[in-house]
């Protein structure tokens, strides 16, 4: 049988504040939540939330340091301009508004209340683009990454 994801858990020390910004970001309440476990219905599987404390219990301990740059978590939305002109209106870590990838993605950049990076994305036709459609980047897809990363 091939492997097939199933969960994203992050690990962290303020279940109730991630829960919160999920249910805000994802525009939906969790299925399942517990004061130290909470799951998001996420197409197929799901994002969850674990107290690091109650974790440690069955696992070797996670240490966090601050904000993650090597994990990012994404979620495809029919419209990442539409979820952005709803969430403006919350107080969130704003990394990068939407831009179009020269790989088709237009993103949506965010941090979690924990750091962790949040990518909100929607497929678009690049061939289509027009010259008015500017997302600064360079369309030279490795030099484009490079800086990206450096950025995040």
């Amino acid at each position: 049988m091939p492997f097939k994801l199933t969960h994203a858990c992050v690990i962290t020390p303020d279940v109730e504040g991630l829960r919160n910004f999920y249910s805000v970001v994802l525009h939906m309440p969790p299925a399942l939540a517990r004061p130290d476990y909470v799951e998001f219905a996420a197409g197929g599987a799901a994002l969850s939330l674990y107290d690091q404390r109650e974790f440690a219990r069955y696992a070797p301990p996670v240490e966090s340091s601050g904000a993650c740059s090597r994990v990012m978590i994404e979620f495809v939305v029919d419209n990442v301009d539409r979820e952005y002109a709803r969430l403006r209106r919350f107080p969130i870590d704003w990394v990068k508004p939407p831009s179009t990838q020269p790989w088709g993605n237009r993103s949506l950049y965010l941090r979690d209340p924990d750091g962790n990076l949040v990518n909100l994305y929607s497929r678009v036709d690049v061939s289509a683009r027009s010259s008015d459609d500017s997302d600064g980047l360079e369309h030279d897809t490795s030099s484009a990454r490079r800086r990206a990363g450096a950025r995040i």
